[in-house]
Order: structure tokens, then C-alpha cells, then sequence
């Protein structure tokens, strides 16, 4: 399926692509990303929560890298100058120097981003740039569309969580809404937030009362998708996805999910 589309890529999407074990395939879809620009839905909404969240999401990525147990790698005295102990000595030295390596090149990472981090490099470059669909600090629309969304919080209006008390996802819904009204073109949300719909049987359905309000404020023949799949937006507008990155996803959903199952949430209430 081909569509001619905008697409708003929410948060928690993009904090995925520091769970992505191959940076490779983090950065390739960055790529893509770039490669669509022009129909990207975005705003300082979205960047703030991804600047917000993201030093978080990089230091829970760490937990389970730690040091192995030494003492159950060191051989009995009486093996002590046998050939192989002394290499096990050897390359837990060579572990040690390595692993204070990487921890260095992580305090680069969080403590200036611009020039180590490519994953909030490339994000940015799309972050800045002007275009009709990006609701920057310095757009004219800004107040207008905060209106709306204060006033569609205040009632209770999805897409919104039931403690909710930011009132976030309302703008990126009007930003949406306003960005649909200025061209003719069909959305893809992209998104595992339930605030927009459910996920059920590897299928993401949308609001009922979004489906509605989006019918009545643009369009009942436009079509708005909601998918919980990166690579399925980016196929849609013909950008070029691998297998390999299409089942790099599969497994950041597959550990969010198991994540939402033990802590008794539902769905991919796990947002960030």
C-alpha cells in the first residue's frame, strides 16, 4: 500500500531508536526519516519530550550492562600459570580497559549531545527545520493551537491519559488536525501511546471519538492510520525499509510489551 501522507511521528517512537541494539539500523531509519522530511508532522511539543526523556531512556539502556563476576573467572592457585588462566587474566584486563571506554564515550554522549550523540543529531536537523507542518517556538500558530488543546483537556477530550495532568497530546492532536485542514493529503500516526487507540491482535485501531472528530473537522473520506510501526509508515510513503530493521522494531516492541506485562499495564501504556 502507497499513500500520499503525512506522517506524525509521536515520542515514545522516537526514544526507541536508542533501544535498537545495532545503531546501524537506529541510524538507517533516522535516515528515512530525513528522506521524508517534507511530510513530517512535528513540533516543539515533540521535541521537548523527546529532549526531556531522552538522558533516561540512555542511562535504562545501561542496566544491564555492568562488569562480570571476576572472582568466578579466577582459576585455582594450582592453575594459576597454566597457559589458559593466564589469558583469562589477560583479556579481563582488555574487558576492563574497553568497558571504561564505552563509559567514557557515554558521559560524552549526555554531556554534549551536538557533537557525540547522532541519533539527537539527526533529530535536529528535522527538529529545526522550517516547514509548513512543524509547529516550531516560532511559529504564528503556537498560541492558537495551545488554546485549542487547553480547551479540549478541560473537557476531557482524547487523546489524553485518565491522571493526566499536561495537556501535551492534545496539541500534537490539533497540530495534527491543522496540518490535515492545509493539505489534501492522508495521516499515519505512529505511535504505541493508547492515548490514540488500541492495540489489538498486532493491530492499532483509533480512537473512536478521534475517527469521529477527525470525520467531521477535515475529511469522512481521508483516511487517518494509526499504527504502532515505523516501518510501516515509512513503506507507506515508499521509503525503503530492510528486513533487518523492520524486525529490529519487532523487538523493541516485543521488550515493551513484556515490560507493560509485568508492571499489570495494558497495551504500550509504557509510553517513554
Amino acid at each position: 500500500m502507497q499513500l500520499d501522507a503525512l506522517i506524525f511521528v509521536d515520542t515514545n517512537i522516537l526514544l526507541d531508536l536508542y533501544r535498537i541494539r545495532k545503531s546501524d539500523v537506529s541510524l538507517a531509519y533516522l535516515d528515512r526519516l530525513e528522506d521524508c522530511k517534507d511530510r513530517l508532522i512535528i513540533g516543539s511539543q515533540v521535541e521537548m519530550e523527546f529532549k526531556k526523556n531522552r538522558q533516561k531512556v540512555i542511562l535504562e539502556t545501561l542496566k544491564t550492562y555492568t562488569s562480570p563476576d571476576w572472582g568466578k573467572l579466577t582459576p585455582p592457585a594450582l592453575l594459576a600459570d597454566f597457559q589458559p588462566s593466564k589469558m583469562i587474566e589477560k583479556h579481563k584486563k582488555e574487558i576492563s580497559t574497553q568497558q571504561k571506554k564505552v563509559k567514557a564515550k557515554v558521559e560524552k554522549i549526555l554531556q554534549n549531545p551536538s557533537s557525540n550523540d547522532p541519533v539527537f543529531q539527526k533529530l535536529n536537523r528535522i527538529f529545526k527545520r522550517k516547514s509548513d507542518y512543524n509547529l516550531d517556538r516560532e511559529s504564528d500558530d503556537r498560541f492558537r493551537i495551545r488554546r485549542l488543546a487547553r480547551k479540549r483537556f478541560s473537557l476531557g477530550y482524547p487523546p489524553r491519559k485518565d491522571a493526566d495532568n499536561s495537556f501535551g497530546d492534545a496539541i500534537n492532536w490539533e497540530w495534527i488536525i491543522e496540518c490535515a485542514n492545509q493539505t489534501d493529503k492522508e495521516i499515519i500516526i505512529v505511535t504505541r501511546d493508547t492515548d490514540y487507540g488500541v492495540i489489538h491482535g498486532g493491530k492499532s485501531y483509533l480512537n473512536d471519538w478521534l475517527k469521529k472528530e477527525f470525520q467531521e473537522r477535515v475529511s469522512k473520506r481521508r483516511k487517518i492510520i494509526l499504527t504502532d510501526k515505523l516501518s510501516f509508515a515509512l513503506k507507506a510513503v515508499d521509503e525503503v525499509v530492510t528486513k533487518e530493521m523492520e524486525e529490529a522494531e519487532e523487538q523493541i516492541k516485543a521488550i515493551i510489551a513484556s515490560l507493560n506485562e509485568s508492571l499489570g499495564l495494558t497495551g504500550f501504556e509504557c509510553e517513554n
